[in-house]
């Protein structure tokens, strides 16, 4: 079958459940715009990033270590960086490893605070792995909006787990993540195998 741009399908593409894709019996679309393979995870709370940017004096990273650790979910503080859980992980166990300094770049990083952001991402990869017994990691740095950054303002590296377990109908079929694990366990469990 052949679309035009802009024209509703007459059915949902192959292998895709009508209901999914967003196509009644009429063949319209109920939400709108041409059904696709995606369901839309609908997150309005995040639009204040959209609209407005980061307000850099209200930086999520600056203020979580004036907060306690079970508040900001905070895992370890550094000297020059600290630990904590990703409120949106993209993973169970999706940890980021930030600089206490308000600084946007990895070049901008002072030696100290490269040397302790590498100690603490290999200690949180030990950690991550002994209490999740993951079978591996991606991780990364998105440097400016241009690259993904959520939060461009403030520098912050993802350690994301990955289990060779991951690929479950879910993420396959419904475009849906399963996070079997509360943020707060998650925190607790990861603080109490910080080594001391």
């Amino acid at each position: 079958m052949t679309e035009q741009r802009g024209e509703a399908r007459d059915a949902a593409p192959e292998g895709v459940d009508e209901f999914a894709a967003g196509v009644v019996s009429d063949g319209s679309a109920r939400f709108g715009g041409i059904p696709d393979a995606f369901q839309r995870l609908w997150t309005p709370h995040r639009l204040v990033y959209l609209q407005d940017g980061q307000d850099p004096d209200d930086c999520p990273f600056c203020g979580a270590p004036d907060m306690t650790d079970e508040q900001a979910l905070i895992v370890h503080r550094g000297v020059h960086a600290y630990v904590l859980l990703n409120l949106y992980p993209y993973n169970s166990g999706h940890i980021l490893v930030c600089p206490y300094r308000h600084i946007s770049l990895y070049s901008d990083a002072h030696m100290t605070e490269v040397a302790e952001i590498g100690e603490l991402t290999q200690t949180a990869m030990r950690v991550i792995q002994q209490v999740s017994h993951c079978d591996g990691f991606n991780i990364g740095m998105n440097q400016g909006k241009i690259a993904g950054a959520g939060i461009a303002e403030h520098l912050h590296q993802h350690i994301v787990p990955r289990w060779a377990q991951d690929a479950n109908f879910f993420p396959i079929i419904a475009r849906t993540k399963a996070i079997p694990r509360l943020l707060g366990d998650v925190r607790a469990a990861f603080a109490a195998a910080w080594p001391m």
